[in-house]
């Protein structure tokens, strides 16, 4: 047993509003105690369960299900922020001695044959119940997940299930925590600014400022993104300093260090596809896609290899541009390579749309994009208005706290945000909730939104890019999510919704950032307050389409390498003995092997699937996107940014969270299934 603090402020509600957890008060020596205090009354409170001689009813199986693991839930809320978000080493060392307990305690519930058994008799009744349409959907989905998760296994199965899980749990955490100390050891050292010729001052002064946290004052530090890329790469003038940091990114967990990836991903791999066989199924992209609203790996294919060749060819067509521009103005010309792409298609860019998108930085300060697009796009379409509250601290100096309220001004909940990139961070971009909301507990939703915008030194502004205005855009989508959803039962709160339709509310919410009453009211020159003049927005629209042909077939490639992975058969797994190579044949088989464009993801730092909720799923950003594509002509038929059309939205599909069918929410705010044409268009596949 961990030893136990004389006082353990997670073992009590927090006194903070809304439940945010006091983070000022807990210390990384409270997580494990507590932990195993939630672990042994959840077990309590399910052996009650389990247990009773009485027949099983809704209230006395379901209901009191649902009032469980209420501690669980708070503590791992708690905890799992902070992990993700500001992993100390003491953080990391927790996570990895409680990845295997929180398995087994998972196990321990879901494969109990006595809880199978009574919620297995009230599936087998539901008709005779009578029960409302959440609590329907409750006993349907408890089951659903319970048999999937294998309660029906037999014993001995059931054993080397679990023995699988554990297993697994540790992997996963040991492939998240060397990819954040790879990507900490690779960020790239530079001694002298003219190598960074080409970055905005704010941008090498946020560079002094990471080498100044690493003790290297004097020296200039680019930190690396999760996506094979940079930002930095489309400005960039020294071809030696792009090819630095592309090498760097596409190193991370294969360089046969303490931090290699490889080996634990073949694990990974081959456990999961012996778990989907012991399961019942042929390969884990099949058992994770059976309880998606896609119903198959086959299904999933078909989208992504009927995409693959027309945005093969694009992206072709897009290479040969490049090339000729390289050979036209080029002092030197030299065959174009992936650490090139992006600083030509900014120049191609400028010359067919006269768009210099890093220019566009001035126009896109942090707080005005926050505040006056953001939260405006919120208020214009749903009536909120947010506070910001200095007197609620999170879990970091750097995340900030806003209470959220609706049109009439009750209190809706919290939101954080924690916008900038710290070596404590895992990479890329995210939304969870810290607390979920459920009418059974009398809980309001407090959600987090984390981007990695690299921090300027005090006093000078954050200018973002483009893509980051995109990304802020994307994630307050899910945080939208988290907050409108509203549910009785916690197992529908929040985001609760197929893995491949989760993504579909945050590509909505990025319609607006080119709305005129909501551009118009963010994109302001931050020094001389002059709006983005309107020709350049006129020609950022035009441009929607330009370059599509890479980034579309850069995240289909790593959509690919995950399917091709999770179809293996687990003795198919066994035998794959090189990473690179199994990666080659994958990408060669979908038409998307190019040198100059590398997957968005490879294998050694693909986290969404290695390490995050997204293994046989990343297909779901394109799966959803094309609900989105055609919800955003909804929004357009319909008169765009108006309440009406925000309270459709919300009653119909953002506040519906788990409890309903998503394609039925779907049918019932768009009136009829989505249609694949409006994403064939927007991507530049229709031609």
């Amino acid at each position: 047993m961990t030893e136990v603090p004389a006082f353990n402020p997670l073992l009590a509600p927090s006194p903070l509003p809304y439940g945010l957890p006091d983070y000022a008060a807990i210390e990384p020596e409270h997580y494990l105690p507590a932990f195993e205090a939630a672990f042994a009354e959840h077990r309590a409170e399910v052996e009650a369960i389990a247990s009773t001689p009485d027949e099983p009813t809704f209230d006395n199986t379901m209901l009191a299900l649902e009032r469980a693991g209420e501690l669980l839930e708070r503590v791992g809320q708690a905890f799992y922020t902070v992990s993700s978000a500001d992993a100390s080493p003491e953080i990391q060392e927790i996570d990895e001695r409680l990845a295997p307990l929180m398995a087994a305690h998972s196990d321990a519930i879901q494969l109990d044959a006595r809880l199978y058994a009574r919620i297995r008799a009230l599936f087998e009744r539901i008709d005779e119940l009578g029960l409302d349409p959440e609590q329907r959907r409750l006993v349907e989905r408890r089951y659903r997940e319970m048999t999937h998760a294998g309660a029906a296994l037999d014993d001995s199965a059931k054993e080397r299930l679990r023995a699988v899980n554990r297993r697994l749990s540790e992997l996963t955490t040991q492939f998240e925590k060397n990819l954040l100390a790879d990507t900490n050891d690779l960020a790239v050292v530079f001694d002298d600014p003219a190598e960074l010729d080409g970055l905005t001052a704010g941008e090498l002064s946020a560079a002094a400022e990471a080498a100044r946290g690493r003790g290297l004052d004097g020296k200039l530090l680019v930190t690396l993104t999760l996506f094979s890329g940079h930002p930095y790469l489309a400005q960039l003038t020294n071809r030696s300093t792009r090819e630095r940091i592309m090498a760097a990114s596409r190193a991370r967990g294969s360089r046969g260090n303490a931090h290699d990836n490889r080996t634990v991903l073949r694990e990974i791999t081959r456990l999961r596809a012996e778990r989907a066989e012991l399961l019942g199924y042929p390969s884990h992209s099949a058992y994770v896609t059976a309880d998606q609203t896609a119903g198959s790996p086959e299904a999933v294919h078909s989208l992504l290899r009927e995409l693959a060749g027309p945005a093969a060819r694009n992206a072709a067509s897009e290479a040969a541009s490049l090339q000729r521009l390289v050979d036209a103005t080029a002092e030197r010309p030299y065959p174009l390579a992936a650490h090139d792409w992006a600083y030509w298609t900014e120049k191609v860019r400028a010359a067919e749309y006269d768009i210099d998108t890093a220019a566009l930085r001035p126009w896109f300060e942090a707080e005005r994009v926050l505040v006056d697009g953001v939260f405006r796009a919120a208020a214009l379409l749903y009536g909120l208005s947010f506070r910001e509250r200095a007197d609620i601290p999170a879990y970091h100096p750097d995340a900030r706290t806003f209470e959220v309220f609706n049109e009439d001004g009750s209190a809706l909940g919290l939101y954080v945000l924690d916008l900038y990139t710290r070596d404590t961070k895992r990479g890329g971009a995210w939304m969870n909730s810290i607390v979920k909301q459920s009418r059974l507990r009398g809980t309001q939703p407090v959600v987090v939104n984390n981007l990695n915008v690299p921090k300027p030194a005090p006093g000078e502004p954050t200018l973002l890019t483009l893509d980051q205005v995109t990304t802020l855009f994307h994630e307050f989508g899910h945080a939208l999510h988290g907050l409108f959803a509203t549910a009785t039962f916690p197992h529908f709160a929040a985001t609760a919704v197929h893995r491949d339709f989760v993504e579909f509310p945050s590509q909505v919410n990025e319609m607006w950032i080119l709305w005129p009453e909501v551009l118009a009211s963010y994109a302001v020159h931050h020094e001389t307050g002059e709006p983005l003049p309107a020709d350049v927005v006129d020609r950022l629209r035009a441009s929607e389409a330009f370059n599509q042909g890479f980034a579309t077939s850069e995240y289909l490639a790593a959509a690919w390498l995950d399917q091709a992975w999770h179809s293996l058969s687990s003795a198919e797994a066994a035998a794959v003995s090189d990473v690179a190579e199994f990666e080659a044949a994958a990408l060669a088989d979908i038409g998307l092997a190019s040198p100059v464009i590398p997957p968005r993801y490879s294998s050694t730092y693909f986290a969404h699937v290695f390490s995050g909720g997204y293994s046989a799923g990343y297909y779901s950003y394109i799966w959803a996107e094309v609900l989105d594509a055609d919800t955003v002509e909804w929004f357009r038929e319909n008169g765009g940014l108006t309440r009406a059309n925000g309270d459709r939205f919300r009653a119909r599909l953002l506040g519906v969270g788990g409890t309903k069918d998503p394609l039925e929410a779907y049918r019932d705010f768009r009136g009829r299934d989505a249609e694949i044409a409006p994403l064939l268009k927007r991507r530049g596949l229709d031609g």
